[in-house]
């Protein structure tokens, strides 16, 4: 009483998974014994069964593996091939996807994968007209694979990010975004010849003609379980009001 009015914000985090609105639950009871003594409340018994629900489809649909192969090429012919084993994650987990340029015609001298978001405002929301997308990265890897038969990489999905989203205002997509240095000479010419009569030291050349081009692997990213949400902050945080 006669004490100014304050004013505490809480930050929390909302995730959203799509396909649980319309669920119809079994009418059947649950098998497994319960106590007689105790009354649990039907909001909370549905609750909890959402709860696990939601943890189950996200199981299923990020357990799906199937391979996916994608031809690497150029206008001057093929790099290597791409493979990958699902397109489907959530947050915490890894991108996992390997390289194989043995079979390629072009030599590539070296490659970057990013993780990537992008984000799209609707036209009739932007504050000015022709707004460019916005992308962030959120890992990165990059490497010299000159001579380089088969390479693989490993890009996590950070737990402090958000899942794929849309809206009527905005939407957030992920993506692969990788990046080919190329040569612009054949093959042969970059290559250690083996027919030498005297043991010799090969080094690479100090100029060379490149090319460069790049490539959009569209993912898609879901929530992920509540518990492993919570290992974002390992120290405790309290936050009080003195009225």
């Amino acid at each position: 009483v006669n004490s100014p009015i304050k004013l505490l914000r809480v930050p929390f985090r909302v995730l959203v998974l799509h396909g649980l609105k319309d669920y119809q639950f079994p009418q059947d009871e649950a098998v497994a014994p319960s106590n007689p003594f105790l009354e649990e409340e039907e909001g909370l018994k549905k609750d909890s069964r959402l709860a696990d629900l939601a943890t189950e489809l996200l199981m299923v649909a990020t357990s799906r593996r199937s391979l996916h192969l994608y031809n690497i090429s150029n206008t001057r012919g093929k790099v290597g091939t791409f493979c990958i084993f699902k397109t489907v994650y959530k947050i915490g987990e890894d991108v996992i996807g390997t390289f194989n340029f043995s079979e390629g015609d072009i030599p590539c001298l070296q490659f970057s994968v990013s993780l990537q978001t992008e984000e799209s405002i609707q036209e009739e929301f932007q504050r000015r007209r022709g707004q460019p997308v916005s992308f962030s990265t959120h890992a990165r890897h990059q490497e010299a694979c000159l001579h380089t038969a088969q390479s693989s990489f490993s890009l996590p999905i950070p737990l402090s990010s958000t899942p794929g989203f849309t809206t009527n205002i905005v939407s957030l997509k992920w993506r692969l975004h990788f990046e080919f240095v190329t040569s612009g000479e054949s093959a042969g010419t970059c290559l250690v010849r083996g027919s030498q009569s005297e043991a010799v030291t090969w080094t690479g050349v100090e100029q060379i003609e490149v090319d460069t081009f790049s490539w959009d692997l569209p993912i898609k990213v879901l929530p992920t379980n509540p518990i492993l949400a919570s290992y974002v902050s390992q120290f405790s945080s309290t936050n009080s009001i003195t009225i």
